[in-house]
């Protein structure tokens, strides 16, 4: 049986700053400058300073790197793919090296028959490069994977039908959440040119491979 996303949560769903999630995280992230401090680090090795409120809950069980891989070589972007958990509607990914399914969201790339599978991944700003980083064109505001282009995840090939950039008042109420069988959903936040916190979130959809 389809799995669905509680429409009490949905209508609270937005993704802002450089991180994305549920309800709760409002604030962006940024990648540090300057002298070296311990903690997470982005795809260049930088460190990464959590603002605020974006700082991952426990409760999530996140694994940061599981067996399968996020794909999508027209991008050149190959990163681990972990999951997490929606904790009270919110969703934090704890890394900026890996994306993310959201495991009580959605279904896993090995039962795609079934719903949809969403990933989550961070984007980072001021000169940080998480795996959200790869899929945006800064300085046009959209996304760089067009129709046609291919994403693995986990060993399941889907291909882009389009993406669309909403605001995190738009999201809960987008067709995104319809749960379609053999759709892969994938959600960052969309970095603006000038370098100030995401208000956007991009979504790139696509279709199993037959």
């Amino acid at each position: 049986m389809e799995r669905q996303i509680d429409t009490r949560v949905r209508r609270r769903w937005f993704i802002a700053g450089g991180a994305l999630a549920a309800l709760a995280l409002t604030t962006g992230i940024l990648a540090a400058t300057g002298a070296f401090t311990p903690g997470p680090k982005d795809l260049n090795g930088n460190p990464v300073i959590y603002e605020a409120d974006a700082v991952p809950n426990p409760a999530a069980s996140a694994v940061p790197d599981g067996s399968g891989r996020f794909v999508a070589s027209t991008v050149g972007l190959d990163v681990p793919v972990g999951s997490l958990d929606a904790v009270d509607g919110v969703v934090t990914p704890p890394g900026f090296t890996s994306a993310y399914l959201i495991r009580n969201y959605g279904v896993t790339p090995k039962e795609a028959g079934l719903g949809t599978v969403y990933v989550v991944m961070h984007s980072l700003r001021n000169g940080g490069n998480g795996p959200g980083n790869a899929l945006i064109d800064v300085e046009q505001e959209k996304a760089r994977l067009v129709a046609g282009d291919t994403i693995d995840v986990d060993d399941v090939a889907y291909r882009v039908t389009g993406s669309q950039h909403l605001s995190k008042d738009q999201l809960p109420s987008s067709e995104i959440w319809a749960g379609t069988p053999n759709t892969l959903v994938v959600i960052t936040c969309l970095q603006r040119p000038d370098g100030a916190p995401s208000t956007d979130n991009l979504i790139i959809t696509a279709e199993r491979e037959q």
